[in-house]
């Protein structure tokens, strides 16, 4: 599966179970271990589960299992690894607290942009 196809996938699964602050980081300029980082906001604990629960659900129908699947049991933090495609759903006060959107947009043209920085 393409990697814009298995985002789309992601994605609408997210948005299918009302997942808040749907975020699409393009990485590919970043790093090569992935494609896309795609972060979510869930509501609560059963909220974050199910919306993990659906998306592996899909990914699998798709032909497309994850590589790996960390913090399904707690649901504070649900990492799903889908190759091209690297998903985070995650409780606000988590995604708070760790900033990934941040994280990836060190040394990127929109971090440079944010900070005044002059961008070549």
């Amino acid at each position: 599966m393409h990697s814009e196809a298995l985002l789309k996938l992601a994605q609408s699964s997210l948005e299918d179970l009302k997942a808040r602050d749907i975020r699409v980081l393009d990485v590919r300029s970043l790093t090569t271990v992935t494609n896309f980082l795609l972060i979510a906001s869930g509501t609560s604990v059963r909220h974050v589960k199910s919306m993990a629960d659906q998306l592996i659900e899909n990914a699998k129908l798709a032909g497309q299992s994850p590589l790996g699947i960390e913090g399904q049991e707690a649901g504070e933090w649900v990492l799903i690894d889908l190759a091209d495609v690297v998903v985070h759903v995650m409780q606000p006060r988590t995604r708070e607290f760790y900033k990934l959107e941040d994280l990836w947009a060190v040394g990127s043209d929109a971090a440079a942009k944010s900070s005044g920085t002059r961008v070549p």
